[in-house]
This record gives structure tokens, sequence and C-alpha cells, in this order.
């Protein structure tokens, strides 16, 4: 997992738990609240608070990056249904990689076999 490692490299302490089991995050990222409302809202089907939580990041970081962090949030949206629509393994090293990872936060559990 690419977040895991450049945390690691940039020396941050990450708990990635709360990907899986929700709760309180805080970064060094300005306005990392404001950020991680949007890409909350932007899961969910409430368009209102959509529009809330892009208003906050425009307010706080500007235009540009509220564009920047949308353009972010539906590249992952893409990458993650591409790859569950068509069933794309993890790759041998990708697998390796993160199994400790995937056995910590119980998510090998979350497929199916395609069969």
């Amino acid at each position: 997992m690419m977040l895991r490692a450049s945390a690691q490299t940039s020396g941050e302490n990450v708990d990635l738990a709360v990907v899986v089991d929700g709760g309180s995050v805080t970064t060094s990222l300005p306005s990392d609240q404001a950020l991680l409302a949007f890409a909350e809202a932007a899961l969910d089907d409430d368009a209102e608070a959509i529009a809330e939580a892009r208003q906050q990041v425009r307010s706080e970081l500007g235009e540009a990056a509220m564009i920047d962090a949308a353009g972010v949030i539906a590249n992952f949206q893409r990458m993650v249904r591409i790859a569950d629509g068509t069933g794309i393994p993890l790759d041998a090293p990708m697998d390796a990689l993160t199994a400790d990872l995937r056995v910590e936060l119980g998510i090998n559990g979350y497929g199916e076999e395609i069969g």
C-alpha cells in the first residue's frame, strides 16, 4: 500500500485502521479536516453534504485545491470500481507486501471468488 510506504518513508505515524473502523483522523496537512470531510461526503449520496464539504475546501484552500481534491477522489473511485468490477486480483508483489496489513484490517474477506 503506497500510503503506508510513503508514511514510513516520511517518518509519519499512520493508523490505517480508521479506514475500516472509522474514527477520528488528524494529519499534518493544512485543512486536513476539510479534506477528510470532502472525501467522506463524496462517498455518500447526500448532494447537500457534498456541496458543503466542497465549499469548505474551497474556502480554506482555494478553488484550485478543491478541484485537485475532487480529481483525487474521483481517480481513486475509478480505479477501485474498475478493479472490483473486473475482479482484478492483487499481483504477487502487492499481495506479499500487503499481507500483514490486510490481516490487521480484516479486509481479506471483502471479496468473493469469481467463478
